[in-house]
């Protein structure tokens, strides 16, 4: 659990880090968009190859560890094992791989979860860029920035923005919370791992019981110094730091819709551009 990077901010001077949160979040909106974007079975596996190297190069320029990113991706393996399997015995598309009885694994199946499995793993990743290179109080601006129009119909959008900022904010600190937890009933004998089913259960609600209650006693904290502080969300609020675009932010973004733009396309003339790619391989060979 100490390896899971979501919501923690790592502190750095980086191209990333100085961008606008503003522009963190449009730019990671998008690269979700093009990650679930159809752009056709030809041209799908290779756009992810695509996807995650530019992924990659923005890991690189953050100066977030490689290592830690794949750490992070450990608690999808059940996930994973758990959608192979639904996929085995539903999916029944594509060409017969090998049948036992009257059970048959097609390709499909093994294609359409390696295809989901794909897509995850790159919205953590985009997800985990996003929180350790931009600072809580940062990533409230943002939010509440996108979502001040909709305070023409009283929508509380800094609320909302806050809500979103401190529960970020906290996933780190319940999982190293949980990771004490389970230290903690291990030194008194309790085994989470091995065991009866009923065993289990009783292991899991020793670890449950003092999570919720210990994250009760945070939420009340934080609440107590807020309110100490005189925070008052319906007051109106100045502000010591302002957002301001730089040159910087607008070259990215104008980067990533012109990214996000030529993948529409591609989904959009995916046959056409097929028919193009062929007859220039037949032309050169």
């Amino acid at each position: 659990m100490n390896n899971i990077a979501l919501g923690k901010y790592i502190p750095g001077n980086s191209f990333i880090h100085k961008l606008d949160p503003r522009s963190k979040i449009f730019i990671m909106i998008l690269l979700m968009v093009m990650i679930f974007w159809n752009v056709g079975s030809f041209f799908r596996f290779p756009l992810y190859i695509l996807l995650s190297i530019f992924i990659f190069i923005l890991l690189k320029v953050s100066g977030i560890a490689l290592k830690t990113i794949l750490k992070s991706l450990k608690p999808m393996m059940f996930m994973m094992i758990f959608l192979f399997v639904i996929n085995i015995f539903v999916y029944k598309e594509g060409n017969v791989i090998f049948s036992i009885g009257s059970f048959s694994l097609y390709d499909q199946a093994i294609y359409q979860t390696v295809f989901i499995i794909i897509r995850l793993a790159l919205m953590l990743v985009v997800t985990t860029i996003l929180t350790t290179t931009t600072k809580p109080l940062e990533m409230t601006y943002g939010l509440e920035w996108y979502m001040s129009p909709l305070k023409i119909i009283h929508f509380p959008a800094h609320e909302i923005a806050m809500t979103i900022s401190i529960a970020l904010r906290f996933i780190p600190t319940i999982l190293e919370e949980t990771q004490r937890i389970i230290k903690a009933q291990k030194s008194r004998g309790v085994d989470l791992e091995n065991g009866k089913l009923k065993e289990k259960i009783g292991a899991i609600i020793s670890l449950l019981i003092p999570l919720l209650i210990s994250s009760f006693q945070r939420s009340e904290e934080l609440s107590d110094a807020m309110e100490a502080r005189g925070y008052n969300p319906s007051a109106k609020r100045t502000r010591y730091r302002i957002l301001k675009f730089s040159y910087i932010d607008f070259v990215s973004n104008f980067v990533s819709i012109l990214l996000l733009t030529g993948i529409i396309l591609l989904g959009i003339f995916n046959y056409e551009v097929q028919i193009f790619i062929f007859n220039l391989l037949e032309r050169v060979i």
